[in-house]
């Protein structure tokens, strides 16, 4: 351990959870959590693992309380606090999609741009940050703080709702329409900045930060190695789709040589009976955990 005492990360609490934890395990770190704990467990004794909500990370990790965490950039901009933002994380909850959060309102609502929203009623958790777009609009509208359920305020409640969406599937499951969107979200890896002034402490983000980067890279991608009779090699390697050009090495038999690639495992069932119909044998699919360019 180079580190004196081990860094405080923050993970995030609720709907992230599980896919931060998914990440963080295909990056080598394996978290363990009970049901109801706080303090989960982590492979590595440089790390002292937290889970604290999204809402509330950037604000913990720019007093100190937290050196560094996981949360998305919509509650970096909600809250205001500074903090140093290392890269975005390229995931979300269910899928690679950014979370968005939009303007809602339902599908007979005769609002139909953001103007149309002067002097209406809006419910939203995200309430600064929708108070800036409107102002770039320069829009005037009651917002009101929503404690859950946004969708199904409206039209009782309110004229429109700021929510947050990855398909849209829930927003028109109860009949709204989207009508703009206000921030894209990723998740981004934060630090506190006196942390990251730190020289040993910013090699240890910088080294997790290639790791989990890293992790997301090898997302919907696969190894592929097979055998090829050097006859045909050159036809071969000309329908092969790789990052770079394939491996290639001498196999003991001096007609044949060894191949292997990285492509997207999108084309893996178009792409293996076409290199078995060219001569290639013992071909082999394995799956990825990261991949670093």
């Amino acid at each position: 351990m180079s580190l004196k005492t081990p860094l405080r990360f923050g993970l995030p609490k609720g709907s992230l959870e599980k896919s931060t934890f998914e990440l963080l395990d295909r990056a080598g770190f394996n978290v363990q959590s009970s049901s109801r704990g706080y303090k989960p467990y982590i492979n590595d004794p440089e790390l002292d693992a937290r889970l604290v909500r999204p809402q509330e990370m950037s604000r913990y990790v720019a007093q100190g309380f937290l050196d560094f965490g996981i949360t998305g950039k919509d509650w970096i901009l909600e809250s205001g606090h500074k903090v140093e933002v290392m890269c975005d994380l390229a995931y979300s909850k269910a899928t690679s999609l950014p979370a968005r959060w939009v303007v809602a309102v339902p599908e007979d609502s005769p609002i139909k741009t953001v103007k149309d929203l002067q002097g209406k009623r809006i419910a939203t958790e995200l309430v600064e940050t929708t108070k800036r777009y409107l102002a770039e609009h320069n829009v005037t509208a009651e917002i009101e703080f929503s404690w859950g359920a946004t969708e199904v305020k409206v039209p009782e409640l309110v004229d429109a709702i700021v929510d947050l969406t990855e398909t849209g599937s829930s927003l028109r499951a109860n009949k709204l329409k989207i009508i703009d969107t206000i921030v894209e979200s990723y998740p981004q890896l934060i630090v506190n900045p006196a942390v990251y002034a730190d020289p040993d402490k910013r090699k240890k983000l910088e080294n997790m930060k290639l790791l989990l980067i890293g992790a997301l890279n090898a997302r919907q991608k696969v190894g592929l190695k097979m055998n090829v009779p050097k006859a045909v090699l050159e036809k071969l390697s000309a329908t092969l789709p790789a990052l770079r050009n394939p491996t290639i090495s001498p196999l003991a038999d001096p007609g044949w040589t060894a191949v292997e690639i990285i492509i997207d495992e999108a084309v893996v069932r178009d792409l293996i009976p076409r290199l078995k119909e060219l001569g290639a044998e013992g071909i082999i699919e394995y799956p990825l955990n990261k991949v670093v360019y």
